[in-house]
């Protein structure tokens, strides 16, 4: 069994790692949980010390292959919760990240499959991002942002990078959910705000920041 601090920091270095990243760093660590650079340092020692993590200042932060099934357990039962709470409980995309940080922890070797199962075996989270089977391996994770579009392309809403609330509750005031399709009609220059058609029939300006927060697929 392992802490749920642990669990917190090895969920995070494999987030980090998910996004692309050639070299972990605690600083970036320490911007995804919001903890001390320092305190950072101290508990990568504690997990490479578990063999859960290999860290060397020059080369960054890595899993094992311990610490990733660990990682990989811990973000499935996240996103499976998430999956529960939206379908099953009637909780909004915007309260289930939350919830599922609390569930994510609750430990039983049957529990996740058993959800899996529960669920049909879906695919991707509400959020759009993909749910870990238990063998690793996972649907294809969306990359491209509604900032990279070409003006005149359309495409649809896939996921959100940023799944907090206040950025869900904001989708959620002009309608754009997953599944949403969106036409990009005009990237203004001054601003590099965005015009865009929701869903062929409503039009919206965004903020840059909005559209770096938006994964679609053409």
């Amino acid at each position: 069994m392992h802490t749920l601090s642990e669990e917190n920091y090895l969920k995070a270095i494999y987030n980090i790692a998910q996004q692309g990243h050639a070299k972990i760093t605690p600083t970036a660590i320490s911007d995804a949980l919001g903890n001390n650079p320092a305190s950072v340092v101290d508990m990568l020692k504690k997990l490479a010390d578990k063999q859960l993590v290999n860290y060397e200042k020059s080369k960054g932060v890595a899993l094992t292959s311990t610490g990733q099934n660990v990682a990989i357990s811990i973000v499935r039962k996240h996103r499976l919760w998430e999956a529960f709470l939206l379908e099953k409980l009637g909780y909004g995309w915007d309260e289930v990240h939350d919830i599922a940080e609390q569930l994510e922890h609750v430990f039983h070797p049957e529990l996740a499959d058993r959800l899996d199962k529960y669920l049909g075996y879906p695919q991707y989270d509400p959020h759009g991002d993909p749910i870990p089977k238990a063998n690793g391996e996972s649907a294809v994770s969306y990359k491209t942002l509604l900032a990279e579009i070409e003006e005149g392309i359309t495409c649809k809403v896939v996921a959100v990078k940023d799944t907090s609330a206040a950025f869900l509750q904001d989708l959620k005031k002009i309608d754009i959910g997953i599944g949403t399709y969106i036409t990009l009609y005009e990237k203004i220059p001054f601003d590099h705000s965005m015009i865009i058609e929701i869903n062929h029939n409503r039009q919206a300006t965004v903020s840059r920041i909005f559209a770096d927060n938006l994964l679609v697929q053409e």
